[in-house]
């Protein structure tokens, strides 16, 4: 087993590297830090290679590396005594089904976005397709909110327009979610497929997308006029659930 205790090594500067998503993107890796990240991603199958600075109690099927915990504080984006971290090869090519999407318009803030990741897994979604301006899925503050789900779940980058017009060719039912003229989603009898559209967190879906949309709807609720796009995201989730 390979022991590395160098800030200067030259394989630990690599993997701090992949704290930008530039890097991750170039190279088709990212990083997964603490134990359950690093268990998900072996169960994923997308698990390349581990550093770790403490023992570890688990079956690792992939090279372990020996490391100081300076050097997995040195990787880790949260410096926060991460122990154990895993380099993981970005998921390619998964095929999803058609039957229930989510279709995220621009979501920033990276909680929001593991979050809804999680919930659509949770409920059996099929695939979240996310737009070329929203949060990337593996950023460490996203992969930990979604608490491994976005290695298990189909997660595609692109422009929504496209995304949609596909949909559609397969005869998608696409609503967006709305607070003004929109229809209440007690009123909308679950049917399939379908995919809903959740905005941005300040300027909601843009008009670009919006226009696109089949239908409205909206959640409806007493004291506030809008929601969390997370919480929202769970309410549609658990009404097209399976």
């Amino acid at each position: 087993m390979e022991i590395i205790t160098s800030l200067q090594n030259s394989k630990v500067k690599q993997w701090v590297k992949y704290q930008l998503k530039k890097h991750r993107d170039e190279d088709g890796l990212f990083l997964a830090e603490g134990e359950h990240l690093v268990k998900e991603a072996q169960m994923a199958g997308i698990l390349k290679e581990v550093m770790f600075s403490s023992p570890i109690d688990f079956d690792l099927l992939v090279p372990k590396i020996e490391v100081t915990p300076e050097i997995c504080k040195k990787i880790s984006s949260t410096h926060s005594g991460v122990n154990i971290i895993g380099l993981c090869v970005l998921p390619q090519n998964r095929q999803p089904g058609y039957h229930r999407w989510l279709l995220c318009d621009d979501i920033q803030d990276p909680g929001n976005m593991g979050t809804i990741i999680r919930t659509a897994l949770s409920f059996g979604f099929d695939a979240v397709a996310i737009s070329p301006g929203s949060v990337d899925v593996y950023n460490d503050k996203t992969l930990r909110s979604s608490q491994g789900a976005a290695f298990h779940m189909t997660v595609i980058r692109e422009d929504l327009h496209d995304v949609i017009k596909e949909l559609k060719q397969k005869e998608f039912l696409v609503l967006a979610s709305a607070l003004e003229d929109a229809q209440q989603l007690s009123d909308i009898e679950p049917s399939f497929p379908v995919a809903v559209i959740l905005g941005n967190e300040g300027q909601g879906i843009s008009h670009r997308i919006m226009s696109m949309a089949d239908a409205k709807v909206k959640i409806e609720m007493q004291g506030f006029d809008s929601l969390n796009v997370a919480v929202a995201a769970g309410i549609f989730c658990y009404h097209w659930r399976k």
